[in-house]
């Protein structure tokens, strides 16, 4: 439903008021109260139909409309505008930094929102992160019987470990991948060496099939065998696994990152915004939404509502953690801009 037309049922209860007398009760005045959220859109915003924002409406009487997909461009626009078309929005790690710096989101009314449970880098002041995905290295097991990589120096090591290969076409992501691979250990990877990267990537850009850009493209390369080894996204790799698929998903340096979400600043409705923040990082959903994505909790005590054998596979599982890469997220914002333009130019070179 578009904002407007909500309006209109504003008025439709107004002319209502007019005509007799309208009683108004705590739970009236809940099930009135709506927030608009922008997600992705897709299977990624029925699972937070059925984890998140269903489970909320029933509990408080709030209503959930959603936009999709995600756009920055449109938060920044509404906010300077003053024209809103919607109060939360879920938004990457490094967006949620810009936008801080640019005066788009609110502070995080702590009030309402209780952190004391979370991950400690789940919390930001201007937001809160609700699941975290990872970008690992994935491989067919088939492809190979005596065994398959375990590290990024194996996946660079083409003599060891032949077979056609595949990577994200994303730049800072590659970067990591490229000085772990050069012997980098998973907790000095920031700041980022630039230079030692690009020459560590020069040496596995001829032997790359296909740089990705979707996460089903990524599933249909390993599915279809036209790669063995992939740079891959957790959940993807996860429900190759679930299709039967012989897929081996591995965790040493893996990258793992947030999708937080923000209050856009200034929006009409952010008491009930703040309440379904509170709600959107407490165990019972936050296992839910994992359970049909695999992308992993904020909140540890999620893991109680989580399987062993699906804990598992999700980012935030603490041996996963062990293993990855330590993020900055604040050193990466930083430098990405500059990382982008250069591995474009790389690529196409």
């Amino acid at each position: 439903m578009r904002r407007r037309a909500f309006l209109k049922g504003f008025a439709a209860i107004a002319t209502a008021a007019a005509a007799g007398p309208l009683i108004v009760t705590d739970r009236t005045i809940a099930q009135t109260r709506t927030i608009f959220v922008n997600t992705w859109g897709g299977s990624w915003t029925a699972a937070e139909e059925a984890a998140f924002f269903k489970p909320f409406t029933e509990a408080t009487g709030i209503r959930v409309r959603t936009v999709a997909p995600v756009s920055y461009a449109k938060l920044k626009a509404q906010v300077q505008s003053g024209s809103y078309e919607w109060d939360v929005t879920a938004i990457t790690q490094a967006d949620l930094l810009r936008a801080d710096r640019e005066g788009l989101v609110e502070p995080v009314d702590w009030t309402v929102v209780k952190k004391d449970k979370l991950f400690p880098n789940a919390v930001y002041a201007n937001g809160l992160a609700y699941c975290a995905l990872g970008t690992n290295l994935a491989y067919r097991k088939d492809k190979f019987p005596q065994g398959g990589p375990k590290s990024w120096a194996d996946f660079w090591d083409v003599k060891k470990f032949p077979g056609s290969r595949s990577m994200l076409n994303n730049a800072v992501r590659t970067v990591q991948f490229a000085l772990v691979a050069d012997g980098v250990p998973v907790d000095k990877v920031f700041p980022l060496d630039v230079d030692r990267a690009f020459r560590k990537l020069d040496q596995i850009k001829p032997h790359i099939k296909v740089w990705w850009t979707q996460g089903n493209q990524s599933q249909q390369l390993l599915r279809d065998g036209e790669v063995d080894l992939i740079v891959m996204w957790n959940a993807r790799a996860s429900e190759l696994q679930q299709q039967g698929l012989p897929v081996e998903l591995v965790w040493h340096g893996a990258t793992i990152t947030t999708t937080m979400w923000g209050v856009a600043k200034g929006a009409p409705n952010r008491k009930p915004a703040w309440e379904f923040l509170q709600f959107a990082v407490q165990p019972k959903p936050q296992a839910d939404f994992a359970n049909k994505l695999y992308y992993g909790p904020t909140n540890p005590d999620a893991f109680k509502h989580i399987s062993p054998e699906v804990s598992r596979q999700l980012p935030t599982y603490p041996e996963n953690v062990k293993v990855a890469i330590k993020p900055d997220t604040v050193a990466e914002a930083d430098q990405t801009a500059k990382i982008q333009e250069r591995f474009t130019q790389w690529l196409a070179s």
